[in-house]
């Protein structure tokens, strides 16, 4: 399925990468884990990428979340900016898949912090309407990807496309690294 993917396949559970040529602020160089998805009803997926540089301590006020207070909050996305959602992430060594649960309450986070699955905070979701996702695909804007384990690492997220990218084949390597402005090149 990946990344000659047929748009009107199911692409839940996938991670796409932003095609090098998407200069729209919001999603360049940003990859995102896709956790809905149907040709008819459409798209949701979180961007994985792009910290916040903040964490829920400073956005949620509750004692009783104190151990979610280091937690690292994301922008998900250009919808529902207003709204703080939790996800957690985990991989399955039996079945070497990534398995992630969204829409969690805070106390569901908790439990599934404590049970050792990753969690993560976003402000925000990307999402598609019916056929728009499938559009873009055809367009080429993004490149699919299987998720791999390594997306529970927080550590690098400032070169995760980079490093996406780089795999896929020796000219998506040349570009990866590309400037901005090829003026600098």
């Amino acid at each position: 399925m990946f990344p000659d993917a047929d748009p009107s396949e199911s692409l839940k559970g996938c991670v796409i990468l932003a095609d090098p040529s998407l200069r729209e602020p919001t999603f360049r160089h940003s990859v995102l884990l896709l956790t809905e998805h149907s040709a008819d009803q459409g798209a949701l997926g979180y961007i994985l990428n792009r910290p916040l540089g903040k964490t829920v301590g400073d956005l949620l006020f509750d004692p009783q979340f104190e151990e979610l207070t280091d937690i690292p909050v994301f922008i998900g996305g250009p919808v529902s900016t207003e709204h703080l959602t939790f996800s957690s992430l985990g991989w399955s060594e039996s079945e070497d898949r990534l398995q992630f649960s969204t829409h969690l309450s805070a106390p569901q986070a908790l439990r599934n912090l404590r049970e050792g699955f990753s969690v993560r905070a976003f402000v925000g979701y990307s999402g598609w309407a019916e056929g728009q996702l499938e559009s873009e695909m055809e367009r080429n804007t993004w490149i699919t990807r299987d998720p791999e384990k390594r997306l529970l690492d927080t550590e690098s997220l400032d070169t995760l496309w980079n490093r996406l990218l780089r795999e896929l084949s020796p000219w998506h390597a040349l570009i990866a690294d590309e400037p901005d402005d090829l003026s600098l090149n």
